[in-house]
C-alpha cells in the first residue's frame, strides 16, 4: 500500500502518491505502446466500489494474449465506468482501425451487451462465451430448481437436515471427484420420484462439467453440441429451468462452441484480476475517486512492475 512505503521511506502519503502515479503515468498508462501486441483481449465487469451513491461498476478490460499464446501473464489493458453495450463499443471505437483488426478473439461472459458490441466493432474477431460463465449458468439453473422443489414439497426454505439442502453442494462436484459418502447421499436423494426434476437438471450440469473436462477437444465440442442440441426443444415444462438454459446455450451457442475451436482462450484470468483488484481494494480501504482507481489498478495490474524493473 502506500501508507506502507510511505512509511518505509519515511516521507508523507500524498508525497508516496503523487511519485508512484508520476512514475507510473510516465512509464505505463501515458505510454500508448501498452495496447501494441494484443491480439486476444477478455471483458467482464467489475464492482468498484459498494455504495448506494453513483454508478458502482465498471467495464474492465484485459489483455489475454500471453495466456493464450503461452508468452506471458494476463494484464489489465482498460477500466471503463459503467457496464453496457455502449461502454464497450465505445472503447472500442477509440481504438485505431489496425489495432481493431489485430483482434483474433474476445472472451465473454454471458452478457449479450458485449456481444454485440464486438460483432459491431470487431466483426472478424471470434466472440467466446467463457467456460466458467457457461458452467455457471447450468449451476444457477440446478440451484433455482432445487429450491423450487424444496419450497414445493416442504412450504419453506431449506433448513439443516433437508435432504435437497443438505445435498447443495454436492450437486456441484464432478462425478468423477464424488467421494463414496457422497455418492450415497445423492443415490438416496434421487431415490425419491419427487426430487426427479433435480436430477434431470443435475444431469445436465455435470454433462457440460464432462464436455469442458475432455482432453480431446473435438470430443469435448461434440459433447458439448449434443447436450446443447437436446436442451433446445422438446424439454418438459416441469423442467422451467432447463427450458430457460436450453434458450440461452441455443442462441449463444456459436459462442460457447467457439471455445473448444480456440486452444487457450478463457476469462479465467480476467477473473484472476478482478480477485487482485478487490484485494488492491481492501488493501486501501476503498476508493472513492475512480480516476485514482483506475490508475491505482493500472499500477496493480497493468504490468507495471516488469517495466519498472526493467527501466531500473
Amino acid at each position: 500500500t502506500i501508507a506502507r512505503i510511505a512509511e518505509g521511506l519515511d516521507v508523507s502519503w500524498n508525497t508516496a502518491n503523487t511519485a508512484v502515479l508520476a512514475e507510473g503515468k510516465r512509464v505505463l498508462i501515458n505510454d500508448p505502446a501498452r495496447f501494441d501486441g494484443v491480439t486476444t483481449i477478455g471483458v467482464d465487469e467489475h464492482v468498484w466500489r459498494h455504495t448506494r451513491r453513483g454508478d458502482k461498476y465498471v467495464t474492465v478490460v484485459i489483455d489475454l494474449t500471453g495466456p493464450r499464446s503461452g508468452s506471458g501473464p494476463a494484464r489489465l489493458l482498460d477500466m471503463v465506468e459503467g457496464r453496457s453495450k455502449q461502454v464497450f463499443k465505445t472503447w472500442l471505437s477509440e481504438r485505431d482501425q489496425a489495432w481493431r483488426n489485430a483482434v483474433e478473439v474476445v472472451a465473454m461472459d454471458g452478457f449479450t451487451g458485449f456481444k454485440t458490441a464486438t460483432t459491431e466493432e470487431l466483426p472478424d474477431a471470434v466472440a467466446v462465451m467463457d467456460p466458467f460463465h457457461v458452467v455457471r449458468l447450468a449451476g444457477d439453473a440446478l440451484d433455482r430448481c432445487r429450491r423450487r422443489i424444496q419450497q414445493d414439497l416442504h412450504g419453506h426454505r431449506g433448513r439443516t437436515g433437508d435432504p435437497l439442502y443438505s445435498a447443495r453442494r454436492t450437486l456441484h462436484t464432478g462425478t468423477s471427484l464424488l467421494t463414496d459418502k457422497q455418492k450415497a447421499r445423492l443415490d438416496a436423494l434421487f431415490a425419491d420420484d419427487a426430487h426427479a426434476a433435480v436430477e434431470i437438471t443435475w444431469a445436465a450440469y455435470q454433462r457440460m462439467i464432462t464436455a469442458y473436462r475432455e482432453p480431446d477437444r473435438a470430443r469435448g465440442r461434440d459433447l458439448m453440441n449434443k447436450l446443447i442440441t437436446s436442451l433446445s426443444s422438446g424439454v418438459p415444462a416441469a423442467l422451467a429451468e432447463l427450458r430457460t438454459l436450453g434458450r440461452t446455450l441455443t442462441q449463444r451457442a456459436v459462442d460457447v462452441l467457439a471455445y473448444f475451436d480456440q486452444p487457450g482462450t478463457s476469462n479465467g484470468p480476467t477473473e484472476a484480476i478482478n480477485g487482485r483488484l478487490e484485494h488492491l481494494r481492501g488493501s486501501a480501504l476503498g476508493f472513492r475517486n475512480l480516476t485514482h482507481y483506475v490508475a491505482r489498478s493500472l499500477l496493480e495490474t497493468g504490468g507495471f512492475r516488469p517495466q519498472l524493473h526493467r527501466g531500473l
